[in-house]
Formats: structure tokens, C-alpha cells, sequence
């Protein structure tokens, strides 16, 4: 435990208010030439849920658990908060931890998975913050968990109770996880980790039940190659295949921020619903016990 002397919980970040929603996604795009009118249509998706992602206060409570996890084993470090685009930024809660004298931190981010907009770009991030502050603590990011029963176990009983709330007949399970360009670095380590998920809930929720491994929430121009299929193209496969009950599983996200509300929870729903498909969403972890404690077992780990 001496190596380490605090814990950085490092997320994506989100809009707290409808003014913050286009800054927000200007600070997620910079550089990416994403047209005006594309970020104008996903900010309507958050004007939706008036303006603000959950995200942050899902990031404030899973904080207060990973707090009160670690009071109740004896784990006596502070626990800092920042995010890659939206206050509180990573440069802020860094030059915080240099006031307070933390020297050296292990960073737990909310990103499962390996490949690089999972895991590389956090690096790259805490990197740039830390350079933006002289005499910063080194951070050192903590591995990555997707395979560790803190985080299968909960999507395996999320998964469980949202196939057992449909009828038996004609069932399928959809696993989902945020898409990303066939040219990204890591792609093929992060399709491997997603396979292995989908298939170890699938097989502990019940086996024989059909499932598949589908992407959402994909951003870029329609001439760049990214992961597929589609959730909604494949609903309607499904459908024409006789399909008449979904239970999806967000295993790529670990709690229900604006790609889990939106992307799944209305345009899924909806399309499901034209479709005359019954549908369920399954929980995220966020702060079941189990994945909580993830953040202390990986750092005692280290």
C-alpha cells in the first residue's frame, strides 16, 4: 500500500446544464472536422434529458462508494475525481492532488476495456494534464478489469433478470458495446475482450439462449469503416428471423450515461417497438458492492 498514496477515478465527463451541451461536445470532437449539424443532433439527444448526461453524478456516487468501500477495509487513501472533457477536468483534480502533497496515484477510469479510446487515450490524457502541472504526482493507470468477476458478475445477474421478464418463447440476448473505427489501434484486442464478456454472462445466464454481439453509438462519417452490426439493424434481422423477445446487455459501459439512456433506451426501444419485438435493457454495474470493490482489489493488486 506505501507505493500508492491516493486513487483517481478518471471518466469521460458530460453537460450539467443545456449550456453546457454544446461545448461539451466541441471538447469531445476537437480536431475530428465532425460537421456543425451532426453535433447539433446529438445534442438534442441530451436536450432530451434536459441538457444534462448522467454521467457526472453517476461519477460522484460511484466515488462515495469506492470511499466507503475503502473505509470499511482499511484502505486509507484519498479519492480524487477527473474527467477528459468536462469540469472537473483531469488538469484541475491533478494540480489539486500536487497542492495536497500526493506524490504517486493509481488511476481507476471508467472504461472496462483494452484498445484505444477504452484505455490508450486515458493515458494520453492523464498525461497531458500532468504536463500541464509542474511537479505533478505520477499516475499510474490501474489495469484493465472487463474479465474480473467484479464487473461479469453484475451483467450476469442484470442479464438474468431481464431475460426471466420476458416470455420464454423466442428469446435472444444482445450484448452492446459502444462502436469504433476499423482503422483504431487496439480495435482487435477490444472486439476479443467484448466476445470473451458476451459469452461468459451468456453462458452463466442461460445457457442455450441465443445471443449475439452487436455496436452502437457510432459517430464518425458514413465512409469510414466502424464495428457492425448495428443494435437497430440487428433487431430487425432478429425480427425477420422470428425473434420475438430482446434482452439487451450494455457490457461495454459500466453504468447508464447518455449512450445507455438515448442510443438504447429510446431509439433501440423505439425501433424495437415498431418491430413488435418485446424488449428489456439490462442493468450496468455502476455501483453494485462488487464492482466497486474492483477499484481497491486492482489497486492492492499493485
Amino acid at each position: 500500500m506505501s507505493t500508492y498514496d491516493a486513487l483517481l477515478l478518471v471518466s469521460f465527463g458530460g453537460p450539467e446544464g443545456p449550456g453546457d451541451v454544446m461545448p461539451f461536445l466541441e471538447n469531445v470532437t476537437r480536431g475530428r472536422g465532425i460537421p456543425r449539424e451532426r453535433l447539433e443532433a446529438v445534442g438534442d439527444h441530451y436536450h432530451l434529458f434536459g441538457g444534462v448526461s448522467p454521467i457526472n453524478r453517476q461519477c460522484r456516487e460511484l466515488k462515495a462508494a469506492i470511499e466507503a468501500d475503502f473505509a470499511a477495509h482499511g484502505v486509507d487513501l484519498p479519492v480524487y475525481w477527473g474527467n477528459r472533457n468536462w469540469d472537473p477536468y483531469l488538469t484541475g483534480t491533478v494540480r489539486r492532488m500536487k497542492d495536497d502533497g500526493i506524490r504517486r496515484a493509481a488511476a481507476f477510469v471508467t472504461s472496462a476495456y483494452s484498445g484505444y479510446s477504452c484505455s490508450d487515450q486515458y493515458v494520453e490524457d492523464i498525461e497531458r494534464a500532468r504536463a500541464e502541472v509542474p511537479g505533478a504526482p505520477e499516475i499510474d493507470k490501474l489495469p484493465v478489469y472487463c474479465l474480473r468477476p467484479g464487473f461479469v458478475d453484475p451483467f450476469t445477474d442484470a442479464a438474468r433478470e431481464a431475460l426471466e421478464s420476458l416470455p420464454e418463447a423466442a428469446r435472444h440476448l444482445v450484448f452492446t458495446a459502444h462502436s469504433v473505427p476499423l482503422s483504431q489501434a487496439g480495435r482487435v484486442d477490444y472486439v476479443a475482450e467484448l466476445e470473451q464478456v458476451a459469452q461468459r454472462v451468456a453462458e452463466r445466464t442461460a445457457p442455450g439462449v441465443p445471443w449475439s454481439l452487436v455496436y452502437q453509438s457510432r459517430s464518425g462519417p458514413p465512409s469510414q469503416p466502424w464495428l457492425e452490426p448495428d443494435v437497430c439493424d440487428h433487431l430487425e434481422e432478429l425480427r425477420a428471423k422470428g425473434v420475438t423477445a430482446v434482452a439487451v446487455v450494455p457490457i461495454g459501459f459500466v453504468s447508464d450515461h447518455m449512450e445507455v439512456k438515448y442510443d438504447l433506451d429510446v431509439e433501440a426501444a423505439e425501433r424495437a417497438a415498431e418491430l413488435g419485438l418485446d424488449y428489456v435493457r439490462a442493468a450496468t454495474p455502476h455501483t453494485d458492492p462488487r464492482f466497486v470493490a474492483l477499484a481497491r482489489e486492482l489497486l492492492l493488486e499493485r
